[in-house]
Formats: structure tokens, sequence, C-alpha cells
């Protein structure tokens, strides 16, 4: 009887870690920031409607996780035929926010204040991030978009899968989820990669992030 349990026990921690690799998001490929794609004078141009698009985060830590938004502050692409050629996006750290917390709590604006700290983004030093598209393929069938994005005062080249899509005026680009490590732009807070003894007060540095941006053309 005692054999079988552990058995059992196996068998179900094995299922529990596959399940959990297989919905763990892809961290997107970073590598060193390099030129961004230049627009031609035959490609069209769509503004970003920033009340339609935003950035959805997620971070873990050993006890839970939180989530949030953060505002695209402007934004402009370019198309050439049907497919995106350029585009820079300007995203409001300040607008950093926490919704798996009520607003009336007040870990609420606790947290919220933590993460526009100099400990995480740093946001009265650096109140703005962007996004420079440097390319964009077919990679086994999935649109891979690449660019550089620059947070606090590095920038790196990250590469994610998109979905982008026309109807008439109206453009849209939303990613799968993916992630990426805030070490690699020096976001060092209970960080695993900067801190040793941390035991289970560390926070992960993977954080995920689905992009949603819709734009009109201008």
């Amino acid at each position: 009887m005692k054999t079988r349990f552990f058995t059992i026990l196996a068998v179900a921690t094995m299922t529990f870690a596959l399940t959990s690799c297989k919905d763990k998001a892809k961290e997107a490929e970073t590598t060193e920031a390099i030129t961004a794609a230049e627009t031609t004078d035959v490609s069209t141009k769509y503004k970003i409607n920033t009340d339609t698009s935003a950035i959805m985060w997620t971070g873990h830590k050993p006890t839970g996780s939180h989530n949030g938004t953060i505002a695209i502050e402007s934004g402009v692409v370019t198309m050439h035929n049907d497919a995106l050629e350029s585009g820079t996006i300007l995203i409001d750290m300040s607008s950093i926010n926490v919704q798996d917390i009520p607003v009336e709590d007040e870990n609420h604006a606790k947290l919220t204040g933590h993460l526009k700290s100099p400990d995480f983004f740093d946001v009265e030093q650096f109140p703005a991030s962007a996004f420079e598209v440097t390319g964009i393929e077919t990679v086994d069938g999935k649109t891979m978009l690449s660019g550089n994005l620059k947070m606090k005062d590095v920038s790196n080249n990250v590469t994610f899968p998109v979905t982008i899509s026309q109807n008439g005026d109206a453009l849209t680009i939303t990613s799968e989820t993916f992630t990426i490590d805030r070490s690699k732009w020096n976001v060092q807070y209970g960080s695993k990669s900067f801190f040793d003894n941390l035991g289970d007060k560390f926070i992960n540095d993977d954080i995920e992030l689905k992009i949603n941006v819709t734009a009109n053309k201008a």
C-alpha cells in the first residue's frame, strides 16, 4: 500500500512539473541593441491609439505573484505592403499599475510606489522606456518581432512572437505572453543575480509581458 502511495505521488509530481514547464511563458531572445529599422518612402504610417493599447505584466516570487498594466505614452509604426516595417513606441513608466490588489487596500499604493522607486524602475529618473522595431521574420510559422527595448539606462534587443492584423485603416499588434529577464536591465531588487543569501525572499528575474497595440492610419 505504501509503495502504491509513493508511486501515485511520484506520478502526480511529474505531471505537475511537466504542466508547469509547459505553461511557463518563453523568455524573449535577448541580445545587444542593434540599429533600428528605417522607414521607406512607400510605407504607410499608423499612429498608436494610447487609449486602447497597453502592456500587461506579471511578476513572481516564491509566495505568489502580482500583475498589472503599463500604459503606452505614444508611438508610430509603419507598414510596407502587408508587412510591419518600422516603429517606435514610448512607454509611460509612471503609469505602472497593480491590478491584483484592490485600490482601497493600503498594499496597493505600497507596491505601486515600490515598483516606481529606485529599487525597481526608478521612474523619477527614468520616466519613459522605449521600444524600437529592428526587424520581423517568420520562424516555424510564427511572426517574430525584434526591437531594442530601452529600460532605465540599458538597451537590449528582444525577439518575441506577435500576431499582426489589418482591418481597413486599423492595425492591431498582439504579442504572445513572453518573459524578459529584468536583471539584464539592471533591475536589482530581490534578484538572485545580484544578491546572495536571499533564501525564499527573492523575486524572480523573469517578468511576464503581453503587449496589445492598436493603431490607426495617420
